[in-house]
């Protein structure tokens, strides 16, 4: 028998979502710590941020540290081939890229709109983003320093501009009414409400049963 979650717990995963935003991203390109990698999934959940996307020339998505606090279990994460696949389904989804690294022609980050749907592109630790990435995003940003050191760790620049973004957003009034269509935002609320359970519809090839207005089953 499967017991209903908490109405004070369905009513807080309701509001989360609700506040979600679908068209603002982030694309790791060869992110491999698992501290950094963890720490920005961590502030994509903390800003609202829906899905994350990834791409990794060797390997696959690395393991969650601590640090992500189990905020990999309310971001959903992507990772595609290639650059060109991730970048080429982005613009398809109307997406501006931002690539975070000082070049001659880079702004400052503060400077863009990230009403519009933005992604924020980020690249390896040593390396940042890479010179293919660069050919294929939209602008260039990068973070004023005033000390010795021209760059921040890639988890720490994530964390200032996506919080940048989400300032603006709470301006606009983003965050006050539901990103998602109705049918759309029930599934997910299912799904993260009770995951074994949409598992087991999901692989039956079944619909989920409706929910009560505390979260409550209603078969």
């Amino acid at each position: 028998m499967n017991q209903s979650v908490l109405p004070r717990r369905y009513h807080r995963l309701r509001d989360v979502l609700n506040r979600r935003q679908t068209d603002l991203t982030v694309l790791l390109e060869d992110v491999h710590k698992p501290h950094n990698f963890s720490a920005i999934i961590r502030t994509c959940d903390a800003v609202g941020v829906f899905s994350a996307h990834g791409v990794y020339t060797e390997g696959d998505v690395p393991a969650f540290s601590e640090t992500a606090k189990g905020s990999e279990k309310w971001v959903d994460i992507h990772t595609h081939p290639d650059l060109e696949t991730a970048v080429n389904k982005l613009k398809r989804q109307n997406f501006t890229l931002y690539a975070a690294h000082l070049t001659e022609d880079a702004v400052d980050y503060r400077t863009i709109d990230y009403t519009k749907p933005s992604c924020i592109v980020l690249g390896a630790e040593k390396w940042g983003v890479s010179d293919r990435a660069m050919k294929l995003v939209d602008q260039a940003i990068y973070i004023p320093m005033l000390g010795m050191v021209q760059s921040l760790n890639v988890s720490v620049a994530a964390a200032v501009i996506l919080f940048e973004a989400q300032r603006q957003r709470l301006a606009a009034g983003y965050y006050d009414h539901c990103r998602f269509d109705p049918d759309v935002r029930d599934r997910i609320l299912f799904q993260w409400a009770y995951p074994d359970l949409a598992k087991a519809y999901d692989e039956a090839g079944k619909p989920y049963p409706p929910l009560g207005e505390n979260g409550e089953l209603n078969n």
